[in-house]
């Protein structure tokens, strides 16, 4: 539809209207500024909205130039923590709205008949079901773009942990031969990897700040001390809680690692005062003295208490 994107007007404020070939005048609200774009494509969702979007590059953010840099350490009961010391979680649907899902899918299973086609009934309750999914897609959305956009205003160097997330969420059904194990919590697992936005956050935030997000390794980052470099197992005593087996520092875990993303602990910059980062050392000795690398200083003085979480809204 290239040559035909030239015939768009602007009608008001929040309305326009574009000429599609073999349908005519179409309108279509203005949810930003109108761009001068080559082309347009016309799509339906399964909620049976339609949308019109036009290809136009958007513009990254440049770098604030204050040399900070932050780690995002991405989980299912938290989306997205960061070594500032703040939780962000994914939103999704409300209470009253997964009852209401749930008692539509009941609804819609019911209504299936084996075999046959369709009932109207049936593609009603479908759709009910699909605006549901539409809203909480959306709702995350949403949620990405704000938080990518705030991080990428405010830090030089966006650090996350390097994971296939389409491995991750593979299903594990196996054949029939050989079918899996445990497919049910596997299934909800990758349910709430899905729902937490993994892929999306990184994506968005590579379009963002190109060159600024760097892909470190998640080896050990939730079993390492940010504070003694420590790093064993039964450091980590819970979803939620950290506690150093050798210095005692406790913190919220995925800030732990979200700081030790920070600090790139893969690259050998997190290390004791003995210079040792074997799993086998002493648990008695005496915390690090080294300085954190330069361009992350600003990670000596968070407040990593446990259960702390962000009260700051993404801008």
């Amino acid at each position: 539809m290239g040559g035909q994107a030239r015939r768009v007007e602007r009608l008001s404020r929040k309305w326009a209207r574009v000429l599609i070939p073999k349908v005519g005048w179409v309108r279509f609200r203005l949810t930003r500024p109108l761009p001068a774009a080559a082309s347009y494509r016309v799509t339906r969702d399964r909620a049976g909205r339609w949308h019109i979007g036009f290809a136009v590059v958007p513009p990254t953010i440049p770098a604030p130039g204050t040399g900070k840099v932050v780690g995002i350490d991405r989980g299912v009961k938290v989306a997205a923590a960061t070594s500032d010391g703040a939780l962000h979680r994914a939103p999704g649907l409300a209470r009253g709205e997964r009852e209401r899902l749930r008692r539509l899918q009941k609804k819609a299973a019911r209504q299936h008949v084996r075999g046959r086609p369709a009932s109207n009934r049936l593609r009603r309750t479908r759709r009910q079901i699909a605006v549901l999914r539409a809203r909480e897609v959306d709702r995350r959305k949403n949620w990405v773009e704000q938080l990518t956009t705030r991080l990428a205003r405010e830090y030089d160097v966006i650090r996350v942990e390097d994971l296939n997330v389409k491995a991750m969420t593979r299903t594990a059904g196996g054949t029939l031969a050989e079918p899996g194990r445990n497919v049910r919590q596997k299934a909800g697992l990758n349910r709430g990897i899905l729902a937490s936005g993994w892929g999306q956050l990184v994506r968005r935030l590579e379009d963002k700040a190109p060159g600024r997000v760097e892909k470190v390794s998640a080896a050990y980052t939730s079993q390492t001390c940010a504070a003694c470099g420590h790093r064993a197992p039964e450091n980590r005593e819970s979803q939620a809680v950290f506690r150093c087996a050798a210095c005692g520092h406790t913190a919220h875990a995925d800030i732990n690692a979200a700081i030790n993303i920070a600090i790139n602990i893969a690259a050998g910059r997190a290390v004791t005062a003995r210079g040792d980062l074997d799993t086998s050392r002493s648990t008695k000795r005496e915390p690090s003295t080294l300085s954190p690398p330069s361009g992350v200083k600003q990670l000596e003085s968070l407040d990593v208490s446990p259960g702390r979480t962000s009260s700051r809204q993404p801008t």
